[in-house]
């Protein structure tokens, strides 16, 4: 019924994308890369706009849980218009990381002109490739070919390269292998659950909110905007904790509350979904693996059953948000392909 909706083939192709992009990682020197940049010699700050933001805070959280070394992420427009807040005076002790699906983001190009005329080296993370690879020596090229608006394979497919470059950096041969296995354990589940979230997003909500912590939190962000791109459907994203202090003063019979949790703070998590069942919440989970509370509080669960490390798993909890997005918007008689108000590249 809907196959000719790109964004739902996308979504569903990450599979297969998923094990193109690893075969290529397993093929390029990485550490060569960014030879002389290592991060145990420069702080990496990831610098993207809208979903490409959230993988540079996804990027950076897996770059600090891998090597134990600070990182962090920023938005373009934040190194634009307000560089002394962020950038190090030193210039020598910061490497940058650029990332555009396109490669033709306007602020992400002007950022990489900035660098440019400062002679500091940076990477660029992309798909498209486009005038951003021609600014540096230094390119992380993922082959994913995206026709949809909204950015879906390409978001994991350059998350999965970057925590691949980080763990390679790390000598972490095992969650290398861990990632690996990643694509068949999709696939498997995307059987399982793709049926079931076509027929949860028919709820009629009219206020959504993901939660996440750790390095969930910006994939709970992700998840949020897509929510949003896909089905015009207002979604905000918080820590799951701090959605007490405050926030769960939206919750009612219309909204829908969605927790990423993650097994380091299960049970605190898992208690604040808890709460907003109780406060008439919509709720949905996703968790590797769920109590039996858990199944009880959750309007729809997604459970994972993965055998990897808890970090080898964000890249996976962000597909059930991407596919309820479109499906509510399938459902609300609106074209997931083409969002109100969008276009695929912000050129400004």
């Amino acid at each position: 019924m809907h196959e000719n909706v790109w964004t739902l083939r996308e979504i569903q192709s990450q599979p297969q994308v998923w094990n193109e992009c690893l075969g290529m990682l397993q093929q390029t020197d990485l550490s060569g890369l960014v030879a002389g940049r290592e991060p145990e010699r420069a702080e990496w700050i990831f610098i993207g706009c809208g979903t490409s933001f959230y993988l540079a805070q996804a990027a950076a959280s897996s770059l600090n849980l891998l090597l134990g070394v600070s990182a962090r992420a920023i938005p373009a427009s934040e190194f634009l218009l307000f560089p002394t807040l962020v950038v190090p005076h030193d210039r020598k002790s910061y490497f940058p990381v650029l990332i555009s699906r396109s490669g033709h983001t306007s602020e992400v190009l002007q950022v990489a002109r900035h660098l440019q005329s400062q002679g500091i080296s940076f990477l660029a993370v992309t798909c498209d490739g486009r005038e951003l690879t021609d600014m540096t020596p230094r390119v992380l090229r993922m082959p994913v070919v995206e026709k949809s608006t909204v950015m879906t394979s390409s978001f994991t497919s350059m998350l999965l390269g970057l925590q691949y470059l980080a763990a390679t950096l790390a000598g972490k041969t095992q969650f290398l292998d861990s990632l690996k296995t990643l694509p068949a354990e999709l696939n498997r589940l995307l059987e399982i659950y793709t049926p079931r979230i076509e027929s949860f997003a028919q709820i009629d909500v009219e206020d959504v909110a993901f939660l996440g912590q750790g390095a969930l939190y910006p994939i709970a962000s992700e998840t949020a905007l897509k929510v949003m791109e896909t089905s015009c459907t207002y979604a905000q994203y918080f820590h799951t904790l701090e959605f007490r202090h405050g926030p769960k003063s939206i919750v009612g019979p219309k909204t829908l509350v969605g927790a990423l949790l993650s097994e380091t703070g299960y049970e605190q998590e898992a208690a604040v979904l808890r709460e907003m069942k109780e406060l008439d919440a919509y709720t949905m989970a996703v968790a590797n693996t769920a109590s039996p509370a858990l199944r009880n509080t959750a309007d729809l669960l997604i459970e994972l059953g993965l055998s990897v490390p808890e970090l080898a798993r964000i890249a996976v909890y962000v597909v059930w948000g991407q596919l309820f997005g479109s499906y509510r918007g399938l459902a609300k008689g609106l074209d997931p392909d083409n969002p109100r108000n969008l276009s695929r590249v912000v050129t400004i």
